[in-house]
């Protein structure tokens, strides 16, 4: 991309967010926004528990990293609403029950956070380390609330769907689309604003460069940013709040890690972006986590070329014995089980 199209923007919306729009932009050369629907969604949400109508009722200021991305500001026709969230998430009737991690969080660092609440609890070292706990924090009404293994549940249900129905849905005639049904994806509102000079803001996850006064300069974060013919403006937030900096201080790290060991191949850095990650550390020790990276890497060496000396280092050390043992048909805390094609058709009608 970058000899062919010099000037192209590449928009990225795979995850890991964070770490690919950091890869691209570091060793791509190529000029890349990542976009996420989340703080989107988290916006809806306040608008929701605030009794408003619509989230476009709302100015709003988010920062921090992908998936940790803070709340800053919630101002509604001028006034500041965020000590009010606190009290209207817990007294909602559906959030107050599906959204427990990110009301704690709330609770604690004073700002709600853009992510889902099992996303969150992903991120974090505090709510997943006890499987006798991690109910407690979680809603089963939906895979996006902390479902154990939820996403690849769903992710499953969907393709077996998709592959059942696909000829159906192609005798169908085809969907006729107007702007009436256009969705509220960054993507399509950033070439709008880029060709016509209209200007859109939306929350992009962009090279940090100073953008977050108290976050790494290399690091890619998630900030307010402006859009129109003359191309993409990014604005100094100044300071994150000390505690929310320091959340995302240690996921900064652990993706710079990660980041330099896929480039590279360095087996080493793997295994310590592994060790950092806040959830990992909480239940692994580190021989348990040098033998998961090795497990992971044998299992996934089809698509790692990078690693195959370290992964025949892995198939050694794995074959010699003197594992440690894991848990036999231990499938997580608390699993869903997938449902078939039938099951599916019978719940849609």
């Amino acid at each position: 991309m970058r000899g062919r199209h010099p000037g192209a923007l590449l928009l990225n919306y795979s995850n890991p967010m964070a770490m690919l729009t950091w890869a691209c932009i570091k060793y791509g050369g190529v000029r890349t926004l990542g976009l996420c629907h989340g703080e989107i969604h988290g916006e809806t949400q306040i608008a929701q528990v605030l009794g408003l109508k619509d989230r476009h009722e709302l100015d709003v200021v988010c920062a921090g990293l992908n998936h940790q991305t803070w709340y800053l500001s919630v101002k509604h026709r001028g006034e500041e609403m965020t000590g009010k969230l606190l009290e209207a998430f817990e007294k909602h009737p559906e959030f107050s029950r599906t959204e427990k991690v990110r009301i704690d969080v709330l609770r604690r660092f004073g700002h709600y956070s853009t992510e889902s609440n099992g996303h969150l609890s992903e991120y974090v070292a505090w709510y997943r380390k006890r499987p006798d706990e991690i109910e407690k924090w979680i809603d089963l009404s939906s895979w996006i609330n902390g479902e154990t293994g939820g996403y690849l549940r769903e992710t499953r249900e969907s393709r077996n769907w998709f592959e059942t129905e696909f000829p159906r849905l192609m005798a169908e005639p085809p969907k006729d689309y107007d702007r009436g049904e256009r969705s509220s994806e960054h993507g399509s509102y950033i070439i709008e604003a880029l060709e016509t000079g209209r200007t859109y803001r939306g929350h992009f996850n962009v090279m940090n460069r100073g953008a977050i006064a108290n976050l790494p300069d290399e690091c890619v974060v998630e900030v307010p940013c402006y859009v129109d013919g003359s191309g993409i403006s990014v604005p100094r937030v100044g300071e994150l709040p000390l505690g929310c900096a320091a959340v995302c201080s240690q996921s900064a790290w652990v993706q710079r890690l990660a980041v330099e060991a896929a480039v590279s191949g360095d087996v080493e850095l793997l295994k310590q972006a592994a060790l950092m990650d806040p959830l990992t550390g909480a239940v692994c020790d580190p021989p348990e986590v040098w033998q998961m990276v090795d497990e992971m890497l044998v299992a996934q060496e089809k698509w790692l070329p990078q690693y195959a000396a370290a992964i025949a280092g892995a198939k050694a050390r794995l074959a010699a014995g003197n594992l440690i043992p894991t848990r036999e048909g231990y499938r997580g805390a608390v699993r869903v089980r997938e449902r078939t094609v039938d099951e599916m058709r019978g719940e849609r009608g």
